[in-house]
């Protein structure tokens, strides 16, 4: 019995696998703690003081984290936050896992959760800080250092920041360093180290200026990304030019015009104006040359709106003039274009609106006016950006980067330590199998169904075995390596492996037993019922059928002698009826039962025999006339019962048949004497 303030510590598998135990009273532990329980309160503090708030508008202190069920730490931080009592209404272990996970799942595009809003921030301030040369009143220079804060303190990420340097035309240098530190204590900042994050040195300041001496500059812009995980990084550093183009137009070559009255001819309208397509910057900034691709197609549709009034017969006109334009085009046209140049250009639009003008002269103001407007936007200067990328170099401090030696090591350090895991695994799954099977398999040796296939004393030499081994395994098993552990479990099983075997088997009689069985009477009918069908209409050859009724006799008999054979033996014994034998055979009689069964569903009917509606009688008198044997037509029961018998084709007539047919249409009463003649033969022939 231990003291209800004294406690025993222990801590699972120490050192190799060693437990450490000990007695520790409550007075010893806080004792010992006692420079940590001053710190307590800090976090509660400072969570306070960066949200601006106090603890009046602080409803519940939660407890969250297994070290809130020291009762010091509870009675130190009920102290700090002045409330009657803490909360204690969730599993302060689990709480921290389960809110991360929801967290990822709320993050996650497989999953829907209820919201969930969390928001990082950026703990400590990051400001850059840089230093340029500046002229005093007295037209002496100095050096003036200034700072910009770049993330204040509980700034929220991702983040992106971009600086602008103005007054730098030469190469230069800045550093990225935590801001104002003064919220934490001398100790906190004695272990936080250097302020300075990144030393940045531009190169390339200089000769962009000089490359680009007719362009405004709009300073160097330093691109800053601060990512979903709170790291700072410096993604590029640009140095901006800017000047005024006028959007000139160029004349329409030959195979311009010819393209356009192409594209006319397939529904599109005149030949419009190039305004300024041909015109590109060298490299511009995402945003600003979306932009710029968006004006310059709205310019395009509206030129394009303007160009379109025209309807109807003045469309056509346009179209064949176009294409009488294109076809007399010659070479000498293109020599004068090129030589010409930009002052050709403006000369088409004016052209085609004189001609507008003498072919609708009825057109309103307002489309004067709005042409007026097009011509003043296509004139109107545009501003150019130019980007040109500066080179630069970083001198990382906060996370520096590993030596080709030191990423070596680490990484094969790392390789080994995943490789004892891997091995520490290994041996415990083979421990564990081990245990298991032992006391499995004692406890089998008293189940009914083993001891009856079993002798005692292959019992007794099983138990013996596994006593040994349970033994070994609590003395000398945990030291043993995996390959020991892994030979003794085979050997167990080997020994174990004819009692198993003879329990599994018995298992598995009774139902394939039943199904052979199930099949043999199923065969027997069907082989039955195949042997009944009449000879004209049998599908089968005696061969099939005689193939069949062996594979029955053969597996019947096979089934009654292992039987036999098997009774004599003891359960204990090795078994000579084996469950693959049993699925052998049936899987044998069952393809030649399948065999005639495909053969009786894919058969077709044999075609029945056409019976003639004069049939001869062979037996008949001699005396009667040869004409009464043609002339028996078929009775009117007959057809109807028979309705698909064909009539047999009639033969050309002879002459007989044709004094006979004279003869009956004459004498009407031989008609009778046929009738009578034609039921006694009928009579014959049924007998």
């Amino acid at each position: 019995m231990f003291h209800p303030l004294i406690t025993l510590a222990m801590i699972e598998g120490l050192l190799d696998d060693i437990d450490f135990k000990t007695k520790v009273s409550r007075q010893e532990f806080e004792d010992l703690c006692s420079d940590l329980f001053k710190r307590v309160p800090g976090p509660v503090q400072q969570a306070l003081s960066s949200a601006a708030m106090n603890m009046d508008g602080i409803d519940q202190v939660i407890l969250v984290g297994g070290a809130t069920r020291v009762p010091k730490v509870q009675e130190v931080l009920l102290k700090a936050v002045g409330k009657e009592e803490l909360g204690k209404n969730i599993n302060a272990d689990e709480a921290a896992a389960m809110g991360a996970v929801y967290q990822a799942a709320a993050l996650s595009k497989a999953f829907k959760v209820k919201p969930f809003i969390v928001r990082d921030a950026a703990v400590f301030p990051i400001q850059v800080e840089f230093t340029r040369e500046v002229e005093e009143d007295d037209k002496s220079r100095s050096l003036k250092h200034n700072k910009r804060i770049l993330f204040q303190r509980m700034a929220p990420y991702p983040q992106r920041k971009v600086i602008t340097f103005n007054r730098y035309t030469d190469d230069f240098e800045f550093y990225v360093n935590y801001g104002d530190l003064t919220f934490l204590s001398q100790d906190d900042l004695r272990v936080f180290g250097s302020l300075n994050l990144t030393t940045v040195r531009l190169k390339g300041v200089g000769d962009s200026f000089k490359k680009h001496s007719d362009y405004e500059s709009k300073g160097i812009k330093a691109h800053f990304n601060m990512d979903e995980s709170g790291i700072l990084s410096l993604d590029r550093v640009e140095s901006v030019f800017e000047t005024l183009v006028e959007d000139k137009l160029e004349e329409e070559s030959t195979l311009t015009k010819l393209g356009n009255t192409i594209s006319s001819l397939f529904g599109g309208g005149g030949p419009t104006p190039e305004t300024g397509e041909n015109l590109t910057d060298s490299v511009q900034e995402e945003e600003e040359s979306l932009a710029e691709t968006g004006k310059e197609e709205q310019r395009e549709k509206q030129d394009q709106k303007s160009g379109t009034v025209d309807a109807g017969e003045e469309q056509g006109q346009e179209k064949q003039q176009s294409s009488s334009q294109a076809e007399t085009a010659s070479p000498k046209v293109d020599s004068q274009s090129k030589e010409e140049g930009e002052k050709l250009e403006p000369q088409g639009p004016k052209e085609n609106r004189e001609n507008a003008k003498e072919e609708e002269p009825s057109k309103s103001s307002s489309d004067s006016t709005a042409t007026k407007t097009e011509e003043e936007k296509i004139k109107a200067p545009k501003k150019q950006k130019l980007v040109h990328e500066i080179t630069m170099e970083l001198d990382v401090n906060d996370v520096p980067d590993l030596d080709e030696d030191e990423l070596k090591s680490s990484m094969k350090r790392l390789q080994d330590l995943t490789i004892r895991d891997l091995e520490k695994q290994e041996r415990e799954k083979s421990a564990n199998s081990l245990e298991s099977f032992i006391f499995e398999t004692q406890d089998k040796l008293y189940q009914e169904e083993y001891q009856f296939v079993s002798t005692e004393e292959q019992r007794e030499e099983i138990s013996k075995k596994l006593s040994e081994a349970s033994s070994w395994m609590e003395e000398e098993g945990y030291a043993a390596a995996t390959k020991e552990l892994k030979d003794k479990l085979s050997e167990l099983k080997k020994l174990c492996r004819n009692l198993f075997f003879r329990v599994e088997e018995r298992r598995k009689w009774p139902e394939r037993l039943a199904a052979l069985e199930s099949l043999l009477n199923h065969s027997t009918i069907f082989l039955r019922g195949a042997r009944m069908i009449p000879e004209s209409d049998q599908i089968f050859t005696e061969v099939e059928l005689s193939t069949l009724e062996k594979a029955i006799n053969e597996t019947t008999i096979w089934k009654n002698e292992t039987l036999a054979e098997q009774n004599k033996l003891t359960p204990a014994e090795k078994p000579v009826l084996l469950s693959k034998d049993i699925e052998f055979k049936i899987a044998a009689l069952d393809r030649e039962v399948q065999y005639l069964l495909n053969k009786a569903k894919f058969a077709k009917p044999k075609p029945k025999r056409e019976k003639n509606a004069t049939k001869t009688d062979s037996g008949k008198n001699t005396t009667a006339a040869p004409e009464t044997e043609n002339t028996i037509p078929p009775t009117e029961g007959k057809q109807e019962d028979k309705p698909e018998d064909i009539e047999p084709a009639k033969e050309p007539p002879t002459a007989e048949k044709a004094a006979i047919d004279d003869k009956s249409g004459s004498d009407s009463g031989s008609k009778k004497e046929k009738a009578e003649a034609g039921g006694e033969s009928r009579k014959n022939d049924e007998l």
